[in-house]
This record gives C-alpha cells, structure tokens and sequence, in this order.
C-alpha cells in the first residue's frame, strides 16, 4: 500500500476541514480552499474528472460561503453591525429543488463523461459530484441538514479512491462518514438550542 505525498498532505488538510466544519469554525473556509487545491490535483491525476472540476467550484463557493458566515453576505439586518451567521435549518420549500438538483445534475454530468469517455466511473463521479455541489451550496447557508449529503457522498468517495488505489484518501473520507453523523447531532443540537427562546 502505497502514499504519495500530495495525498497525505490532503489528506491532513482534509482532517482540519472536517474537524473545523464539525465545530462551524471560521477556519472551516480557509482550508476548504486549501482542500480544493490539493484534490483538484489528485482527483486529475487519478482521471475522475467531474470531481476535480467541482474543486474550481468549491473554492468559488468557499469564498461566497466565508462571506455569508461572517455576515458580510445574505444578511437582513438593517444593523451596520456583521454578526456571524448561526447555524439554520433548510427551508421545506427548497427540499424538492435541492432533490431535483441532484438527480439532473447526476444524469447530466454522467451523460457528459460518458461522451468525453475520459472518467473510469462516470456515474459514481457524475453522482458524488452533484451531491457536492447542492451540499456546498447547502453549507454555505449553514443549513445543519447539509450533513445529509455528505453522508451519502462519502460512500461514494471511499470507492473512488479505493479503484483508483488512493488508500490514504480513502481513509480519510472514511473519517468523514463517522464526523457526518457526529456532525447530523451536533448541528441539529445547536440549531435547536439557538431557536429555543432563553428563559
């Protein structure tokens, strides 16, 4: 079993974004830029390339994603006065977008490998990349439900990474799974806790 470096250095990388989304630390979005720098590589390298194009994406998304946290974007406040942004809950009227959003987006973007013929499993590549880009768009908002499509994501990522002989990604993405439901608890607790009225 071997590592290259790049992957272990990901992989690290990745350990402090997954620790960092856990908490909703502000130094989530800095290291999810740095993630995506380092896995749009390792993703081109290992010819999954829907995955690596949603690296461009999700540090597009990381710096929108950064604004709104702080309070710099997305806020109603007449206040002059940036607050950074609690955790919420995902309104029901999205839910049936988000779902349809991810079901054309995988039919789409599977549609497209195949054509290009360049991916070894266009629907595994074209399926977790959908699920990534409604995630982000998801935690962006802080929405706690966002956990949601990681937890199928990461199933999907641990098989990529172990065809492709990417043991150490494949690791990590296995220590994503277990912070996804830790992360369904700890959000949901959080969110509950800010929307209860303090007596």
């Amino acid at each position: 079993m071997e590592f290259s470096i790049l992957e272990v250095l990901g992989a690290a990388i990745g350990l402090v974004y997954i620790v960092s989304e856990y908490r909703a630390s502000r130094w989530f979005w800095p290291s999810s830029l740095l993630m995506s720098a380092f896995y749009a590589v390792i993703e081109m390298q290992a010819h999954y390339y829907a995955n690596a194009t949603l690296c461009i994406y999700n540090f597009a998304i990381s710096v929108y994603g950064l604004l709104v946290w702080r309070g710099i974007l997305g806020t109603r406040s007449s206040s002059s006065e940036k607050k950074e942004r609690p955790i919420t809950s995902c309104p029901r009227r999205y839910w049936v977008w988000l779902v349809l959003a991810v079901v054309l987006l995988s039919v789409a973007l599977r549609w497209l490998l195949g054509f290009l013929g360049e991916s070894r499993l266009p629907w595994l590549d074209g399926v977790s990349s959908a699920l990534t880009i409604v995630g982000m768009v998801m935690l962006s908002q802080k929405w706690w439900q966002q956990w949601f499509c990681w937890l199928l994501v990461e199933p999907l990522m641990i098989a990529l990474f172990l065809l492709s002989g990417l043991y150490a990604s494949a690791l990590l993405y296995g220590v994503y799974e277990v912070f996804c439901i830790l992360g369904i608890i700890r959000w949901r607790k959080q969110f509950r806790q800010q929307a209860t009225p303090q007596a």
